[in-house]
């Protein structure tokens, strides 16, 4: 008996196999996103957010965008004050945690309080990913990173098209 009877499997064969496997968890993040599945005190129809939103704040709260780096002036406010969402007014994220990461997107240590905002695990990359939302409406808003300054060590890095800000 050779190899070939024995595993009858073809090389190719596995390989395929193997990278199927793979790309299940991908193609299983493709659908909604669980922010958006779940009911939320502020809860609008897909029309209604269209109608509320401009095209960039719809892309990036509803539909998980992202904006480009450095394109937002809220990654420049320096003013105390409220950072909301762009979408309800739900208050996010105080100026007293903003601070510069050099990535190009507003970024914040913490939020403004334990139930502004959410959070999700995001595989639309390959790799986990905690997704970051608002509380009230499920508004996209950004991604949280484990490489901030302290007391949290965490980096809320967040769209600016998604928030408002309000100065103190």
């Amino acid at each position: 008996m050779n190899a070939q009877d024995e595993f009858p499997l073809s090389r190719r064969s596995l390989i395929a196999g193997l990278a199927l496997g793979a790309s299940l968890p991908i193609l299983a993040a493709c659908g909604a996103s669980p922010a958006q599945a779940k009911n939320f005190p502020v809860s609008l129809t897909e029309a209604q957010w269209r109608g509320k939103l401009s095209k960039g704040e719809f892309y990036v709260l509803r539909q998980a965008g992202t904006e480009r780096p450095y394109s937002s002036p809220l990654n420049d406010e320096k003013r105390s004050g409220t950072f909301v969402c762009a979408g309800c007014g739900n208050a996010l994220y105080s100026s007293k945690t903003k601070f510069e990461s050099g990535t190009g997107w507003p970024s914040f240590y913490a939020a403004i309080d334990r139930g502004a905002v959410g959070t999700s695990t995001d595989y639309k990359l390959g790799y986990p990913r905690t997704e970051v939302h608002c509380a009230d409406c499920g508004g996209h808003l950004g991604h949280i990173f484990n490489d901030g300054p302290r007391p949290t060590g965490k980096r809320h890095c967040i769209n600016g098209i998604a928030m408002d800000f309000s100065p103190a």
